[in-house]
């Protein structure tokens, strides 16, 4: 199927393109590396009039790690984010950027455009519940920053306002003995996540769990947080028992939908070993192992 006719747009920077975003009102769309938006038009499921093509604005496209935050640029491809240093230092953001799809999407898609999607099985939008990312964005009344966990409000839709782009992701540096995994169940690599697990942790000594966040994907209209599961493990000696108990709180909490891809009761299944995966994995990394981490393939 073609998308629908529509006026395309190309603003030499981004104050160019919020006015023009504002002035040509709630029909006009962003498109920043088109890997969503594309598919979405020729499945007709939006129509805009118009598009506005940001993805050339300069000083978008970035990863630094400064005064204990993480900021990455809403224009940072997925796999440029993969082989940052920033990857690097905290490896479950490499699980979920260098795990996205297949490498046409990982060299075209953003981390901003995905996150603005706000599509229930994207990877971004649960790996950022794990690490209380906030959402930087900017329209035409100035800047504001957006909890990731306010950001999407439902299904495809978010808090930004008319003329408001976001133009970065950011969250705290993790403290030392901290360690995270992300992992999705796929029918294949080009494939969005049937359902995904994120963990984030830090340990105490003997391996006594001071505090963790974990996140669910394709569980809910939007990334779901697990917060029973957290408080399974909370200031817990994190023993196979401990796990058990979060992963029954992870299957109760979780709502996913039948669909082709399998019944909830099996989605719900899935999550279970998910996180006893991911949780295995975060563990490890906490004590500085080097674990390359992949996800789970039909």
């Amino acid at each position: 199927m073609y998308p629908a006719p529509f006026r395309y747009h190309r603003p030499a920077n981004l104050k160019e393109a919020i006015l023009m975003l504002s002035t040509l009102g709630e029909t006009a769309k962003p498109l920043a590396g088109g890997q969503t938006l594309i598919p979405i038009l020729k499945l007709r499921m939006d129509e805009p009039t118009d598009l506005v093509d940001i993805g050339r604005l300069p000083d978008l496209r970035f990863a630094r790690n400064e005064g204990g935050w993480v900021e990455i640029g809403a224009l940072s491809p997925h796999g440029w984010v993969a082989r940052s240093d920033i990857a690097k230092a905290i490896p479950i953001i490499k699980d979920c950027a260098g795990g996205i799809a297949d490498m046409q999407v990982r060299s075209r898609g953003t981390i901003g455009g995905s996150v603005s999607a706000a599509d229930p099985n994207c990877d971004w939008p649960a790996l950022l519940n794990t690490l209380d990312a906030e959402v930087r964005c900017v329209g035409p009344d100035g800047e504001r920053a957006i909890a990731i966990g306010d950001f999407i409000t439902e299904a495809y839709t978010t808090a930004l306002l008319p003329g408001e782009l976001v133009t970065a992701i950011r969250f705290r540096t993790p403290p030392p003995g901290s360690g995270g995994a992300y992992i999705a169940y796929k029918k294949a690599a080009a494939a969005f996540p049937v359902v995904s697990v994120g963990v984030q942790m830090t340990l105490a000594a003997g391996n006594v769990c001071q505090d963790v966040r974990i996140a669910l994907g394709g569980s809910g209209p939007t990334p779901r947080r697990a917060i029973q599961a957290e408080a399974e493990l909370r200031g817990k000696t994190l023993d196979s028992q401990a796990w058990q108990h979060a992963a029954d709180a992870v299957a109760a909490v979780a709502e996913p939908t039948d669909d082709v891809r399998g019944s909830s009761e099996f989605k719900r299944q899935l999550l279970r070993g998910l996180l006893l995966k991911a949780g295995g994995t975060a563990t490890r990394r906490c004590a500085n192992a080097t674990i390359e981490g992949s996800h789970v393939y039909a």
